[in-house]
């Protein structure tokens, strides 16, 4: 099915659905200001003429049991195809759909698989505060991961059968799916964090609610969550048993574990995830097996936005370099300090941190 889109307007960076824990609630990266699409795709249109037409094209995946998982799929922009991305979004019930087509733009010579969880519909820009109830109360980390690793299997058999490689993207809260989606996919080179701290989600909320000085609501969640209250019931905009399973969602250790290459970036006026806990977690990773490198793009907020820059875009980049040369690692463009590759400048992200084998 071919997607088309309306004339875009530029979305609020956070989205803010909890207000004292917007972080975690919000859209993350979905609150990105949507662009107008660098150019239509061919094939048949449904919409209006004047509507560009999208690269992506949204399909059905089958989830767990009779669960259906509507996805946007993308061709390779430019031949040769080199690698494949697989990318789970962040939390909320809106769509990458409206502009998939601008975020992704820099994957030229990769073919891209965007997830979505249950019940979103990509082409929905529902604000998270604003999501109906039959979401609220089937969103939880457990029952997402079922449902995505039954569609990766899926997607997966309809492959070619070839050697190329994968890469596994997480943005926000997706970022905490990755470790548990990764044994998953064949012939995966490596993770992508995108504005995701890599510590497990309480770690990072107290964090968070440190920053902003709202311990007292970060200590009404923790006692909700440990009540007698039905998993239906609400806090914070999510159901109970969104808050009991990520309470105890293990993200940190099986992410040090993994034997996959990790690359994590995410901006210094991040406003969602405070910059001690991604700082936290780069110094734990340091004792990693596989490598991990790391960059702070600075002035970039939590989708990596910054005035008159696009990280996004520079993250595309790196993977581009990478896919060239890809016997060099995941993490060589960093170490060699590659500029964006989009004609544009891009100010020197920074720290670098990279820890080899």
């Amino acid at each position: 099915m071919a997607l088309h889109r309306a004339p875009q307007r530029c979305l609020p960076t956070a989205l803010k659905a909890s207000r004292v824990l917007a972080f975690l609630l919000g859209a993350g990266l979905l609150g990105a200001c949507a662009l107008v699409p660098l150019g239509p795709a061919a094939g048949p249109s449904i919409a209006p003429a004047q509507e560009p037409a999208s690269a992506f094209r949204m399909r059905l995946l089958p989830g767990q049991g009779v669960v259906t998982l509507q996805v946007l799929e993308r061709p390779a922009l430019a031949p040769p195809l080199r690698y494949r991305v697989v990318v789970v979004p962040g939390s909320g019930c809106a769509g990458l759909g409206p502009f998939a087509d601008r975020y992704f733009a820099g994957l030229l010579h990769a073919q891209v698989l965007v997830l979505h969880k249950p019940g979103v519909h990509p082409m929905d820009r529902t604000a998270p505060g604003q999501c109906p109830q039959a979401f609220v109360q089937t969103d939880a980390h457990a029952t997402w991961r079922a449902h995505a690793q039954a569609a990766l299997q899926a997607w997966q058999a309809g492959l070619a059968q070839d050697a190329l490689p994968t890469v596994l993207v997480g943005v926000s809260e997706g970022g905490e799916l990755l470790p548990h989606l990764a044994p998953q996919v064949p012939r995966l080179a490596g993770l992508v964090l995108l504005g995701a701290s890599g510590l497990d989600p309480r770690e990072t909320l107290t964090l968070q609610a440190q920053r902003l000085g709202a311990q007292a609501a970060l200590h009404a969640l923790e006692q909700a969550q440990a009540s007698d209250a039905s998993d239906t019931a609400t806090h914070q905009g999510r159901s109970l048993r969104y808050w009991r399973e990520l309470w105890h969602w293990p993200v940190q250790a099986p992410l040090w574990a993994s034997p996959w290459p990790l690359l994590q970036v995410w901006g210094t006026e991040d406003a969602l995830v405070p910059a001690q806990a991604y700082e936290r977690f780069a110094r734990q990773a340091q004792g990693r097996a596989a490598p991990y490198c790391a960059r702070a793009l600075p002035g970039a907020d939590h989708g990596l936005q910054a005035p008159g820059r696009d990280g996004v875009q520079q993250v595309w980049a790196w993977l581009e370099q990478w896919a060239r040369e890809p016997a060099a690692g995941l993490c060589a463009p960093l170490e060699h300090g590659c500029g964006d590759g989009a004609g544009g400048s891009v100010q020197e992200p920074v720290p670098l941190v990279v820890q080899r084998p």
